[in-house]
């Protein structure tokens, strides 16, 4: 109905304008027929037959209406047609599209599958390792309690310090240098004792290191928790140092100079650091407070001295060694001596034998020219003298 069925000068007329239009004209024309028709009865005669041009004309017009209405009737009917068909391939051209996006969907969620299945996979192996990786989390944790409860156990503690001593001795000396749990004549054990080359005393090793102070001051929370392990650490490491003192030093059986070991390299570094009076106050009574590192370093020096005391008492057998070599060196020139005087009389032998080979090869260059006849006169006495 919005279609444009005429344009009368710059202006489209629909066909709903048309009928618009034509039901206007219509109440129009009626209108004026009705005027004329109540005018006056004088004009009657005389209007009659422009009455009639007009009724011809309106005929004409309605006739061209209706031939405009059926027009516009066949238009209409053509415009459903095409609207019905244009529908219908809308229609389609709509199924078109809503298979190809069902396609590509299917294919998009396809994709996705493939890609969220192949991501769960690489996550389930990435949980793979996590689970490995927490399994052996859980074996550290373990280990790491274990350790926790050795250093709370102060049995279990000094044995943990012992193995640590013990591994460091065993490793840089002979087996003759140390003995482990060595009884004294006071009947005191000290943990271990190290024998030193030339001198039959022997050197004190103690492992029996107090932690549970330091502990404490490593977990203090304030200055006044801090002071009291402080104090305690100081009390506990005083102790200790008296007791090596009266325990392990004895005139003519133990060295003058007895070793504190500490079996944490850190432990060693807060005593130096905070408690470098404790330090000082053991070395003034012979004691030197040595770390797993410093026990190493020292041990590498006593087997240093063990190895040159060794060289030292193997150095008479060194010496007869070298006599004996000696010895076979001189044998050795006397034989080349000998070997050499029997190349030079081999090597005389040699001149003498390719002379006499010269002489023959003369005569037998003679012979072979027939002279023989003609010189033997003359060549014979100087062959005798030369035979």
């Amino acid at each position: 109905m919005d279609k444009v069925l005429i344009i009368v000068g710059d202006v489209p007329v629909t066909a709903l304008q048309a009928l618009f239009g034509f039901a206007g004209l219509c109440l129009l024309l009626l209108g004026w027929v009705a005027l004329s028709v109540l005018g006056s009865n004088r004009r009657r005669a005389l209007e009659a037959a422009v009455s009639a041009e007009r009724q011809r004309e309106l005929d004409d017009k309605l006739a061209e209406m209706n031939a405009l209405n059926a027009e516009m009737t066949g238009r209409m009917q053509t415009m459903a047609e095409v609207l019905s068909s244009r529908q219908s391939d809308l229609a389609r051209l709509m199924s078109e599209r809503l298979d190809a996006v069902g396609q590509r969907v299917g294919q998009g969620l396809e994709a996705g599958a493939k890609t969220t299945t192949d991501h769960l996979a690489r996550l389930n192996e990435r949980l793979a390792v996590i689970d490995a990786a927490q399994t052996r989390l859980q074996g550290l944790t373990q280990e790491v309690v274990g350790l926790k409860d050795i250093l709370a156990n102060k049995q279990s503690r000094g044995a943990f310090g012992q193995g640590r001593m013990e591994s460091i001795v065993r490793d840089g000396l002979p087996s003759s240098a140390y003995e482990f749990q060595y009884t004294l004549s006071n009947r005191s054990r000290p943990d271990c004792i190290i024998r030193l080359p030339g001198d039959d005393r022997v050197m004190v090793v103690d492992a029996k290191f107090p932690l549970e102070a330091f502990t404490a001051f490593r977990d203090a929370r304030n200055d006044a928790e801090r002071a009291g392990a402080g104090q305690r650490i100081r009390t506990d490491l005083g102790k200790h140092t008296r007791d090596i003192a009266e325990k392990y030093f004895i005139p003519g059986e133990t060295q003058d100079l007895a070793v504190m070991f500490v079996p944490s390299e850190s432990i060693y570094a807060d005593l130096n650091e905070h408690f470098d009076d404790v330090v000082q106050k053991a070395h003034r009574a012979r004691i030197i407070i040595v770390s797993p590192s410093l026990l190493m370093m020292a041990i590498q020096v006593m087997q240093a001295i063990v190895r040159d005391a060794r060289m030292r008492e193997q150095a008479h057998q060194i010496q007869n060694e070298v006599r004996l070599l000696l010895k076979d060196v001189g044998r050795l020139q006397e034989r080349a001596s000998k070997l050499e005087a029997h190349f030079r009389q081999a090597q005389e032998d040699l001149t003498g034998i390719a002379t006499s080979a010269d002489k023959i090869g003369k005569r037998g260059e003679r012979i072979d020219q027939m002279e023989f006849a003609e010189q033997a006169a003359g060549a014979l006495a100087p062959a005798r003298a030369a035979e």
